[in-house]
């Protein structure tokens, strides 16, 4: 009697599947995922979840919900089937990924110093003057190697044609990368014997990147220099992740209270041996909050007198106040001109296909199609603010309506992709789930791309809302090299 096979109601149909290729045969990079999976056996593959849940909880893995009913500590959702893509390919991922870093830097540098960009008719001078990530006090800042934004994390999804388009970039305070660092933790412990015969790129490097990129904005110092992680506390969603990185790195956690900035212009640390001067400060505060005596006068996360260290140049902030003007979902668009501008190359990733809404003619066609497109708001994140056609009410709809012609610069629309989905236990079988891909960029004195990254999954059967307040797991990446 034949062995059941747990590909057979496995249906890959409706959109490009990462694993299972038209026909139902494993896509050439899976092969031995996929035979290795058959080799266990749904009960096993199961149990396999059981302890992956296990370890989590062990770990102490979790992400804060924010509701009504006060905060929510979850448990990390982590779905088992990891999600593969070739070396060959990553290699052109890499390099685009990098290449689009450095334009959006030179960008940044651009708007708040020369702005040529402006002056040259590509980018609207209104566009960056209307923008609520614009910050007025940066400008004439020159940041180390002119680089603004030194962490990014850049959303990828592959459409139905099986091409990798940029959905967003995220350059004001971009979190998940702890998460893919603990998944290859947690896929270690429940598929030994599988990364063990493949030859799967690390990702446990990231923490020694990070700390050598930050390290190298310090400003010049003989000694080794003090790197801080300052964190809203406890209380914001991404704790977890704060506290990791420190300790990963090596540096210090610490909350705005730990801070202090003297009548020298230099930001000290409070310690139980006495202050303690800090050289670059890694923060994951949102820029309104980070120094009260220029910004929101009412804030206790940041620390007062911080810009006033920072242009003087005696502490680097990453990612630097203000780069998240080209956080933008409107700026976006443009990031294609922006490339071959200021660096004279033709984009090697694409953008998905944009319509502004600032523009007549374009929001004309958005207002009459919105049934059929993805509006999104311009400066929102976390899969919140959006409008999903295919799947709105009427309601929603006509909300949308108002909502767009009365703020036509706040909004933007994009096609309704056909995500790509990969295989993932739902029901206690595989099904296919919508995904997408967070890889995480590193630019200072040298640039540096993770091997792979976040992929994030819509647990939802139809869902394309992959965010994890929204419901959303996530998966183990694999960049694997078959020549090797």
């Amino acid at each position: 009697m034949a062995t059941p096979t747990i590909w057979a109601d496995y249906r890959a149909d409706k959109a490009y599947d990462e694993m299972i290729a038209a026909g139902g045969k494993p896509r050439d990079a899976c092969a031995s995922l996929s035979q290795y999976l058959q080799s266990l056996g749904m009960d096993a593959i199961k149990g396999r979840l059981s302890a992956a849940e296990a370890a989590i909880m062990e770990m102490g893995i979790t992400f804060t919900v924010y509701s009504d009913e006060g905060n929510i500590d979850r448990a990390w959702p982590f779905d088992i089937i990891p999600r593969l893509i070739d070396f060959q390919e990553w290699q052109i991922v890499e390099a685009g990924l990098k290449q689009r870093l450095k334009a959006l830097n030179c960008f940044i540098n651009d708007v708040y110093n020369q702005q040529q960009i402006i002056k040259d008719g590509l980018v609207p001078a209104d566009l960056i003057n209307s923008s609520s990530n614009f910050r007025k006090e940066c400008l004439g800042m020159q940041p180390k190697f002119g680089t603004w934004a030194n962490i990014c994390g850049s959303d990828l999804v592959r459409a139905g044609d099986g091409k990798l388009y940029v959905l967003e970039d995220n350059l004001r305070v971009p979190s998940g990368v702890s998460y893919m660092i603990e998944n290859r933790v947690i896929t270690k412990r429940i598929f030994p014997e599988l990364l063990e015969n493949l030859n799967i790129l690390p990702v446990d490097d990231y923490p020694t990147q990070l700390f050598e990129m930050l390290a190298s904005l310090a400003p010049d110092t003989d000694d080794t220099p003090q790197i801080a992680v300052l964190t809203p506390g406890i209380y914001n969603s991404a704790y977890f992740e704060h506290a990791f990185l420190a300790q990963q790195m090596g540096a210090e956690l610490v909350e705005g209270g730990d801070l202090l900035v003297k009548d020298d212009d230099c930001v000290y640390m409070r310690t139980i041996k006495g202050l303690e001067k800090v050289d670059v400060i890694y923060r994951r505060i949102d820029d309104l909050f980070l120094d009260p005596e220029v910004f929101h006068k009412d804030s206790v996360l940041g620390v007062k007198g911080l810009m006033r260290a920072w242009k003087a140049g005696n502490v680097a902030l990453a990612n630097a106040p203000g780069a998240g003007v080209a956080d933008d979902k409107v700026v976006y668009a443009y990031v294609p001109e922006m490339i071959r501008y200021y660096l004279n190359e033709e984009p090697i990733l694409p953008n998905v296909p944009t319509y502004l809404c600032s523009n007549p003619e374009q929001c004309a066609y958005v207002l009459a199609h919105l049934p059929e497109l993805v509006v999104k708001p311009a400066n929102e994140s976390g899969g919140y603010g959006m409008l999903v056609g295919p799947h709105a009410t009427q309601k929603e709809i006509k909300q949308f309506h108002k909502l767009i012609q009365d703020n036509p610069r706040n909004y933007i629309a994009q096609p309704t992709l056909a995500l790509s989905t990969c295989p993932t236990l739902c029901n206690d079988k595989l099904e296919p789930r919508h995904i997408d891909l967070r890889p995480f960029i590193l630019q200072g004195e040298n640039s540096f791309v993770t091997a792979g990254g976040l992929t994030r999954v819509a647990l939802r059967a139809g869902s394309l809302v992959v965010n994890s307040s929204q419901g959303g797991g996530s998966k183990d990446t694999w960049i694997i090299n078959r020549e090797q």
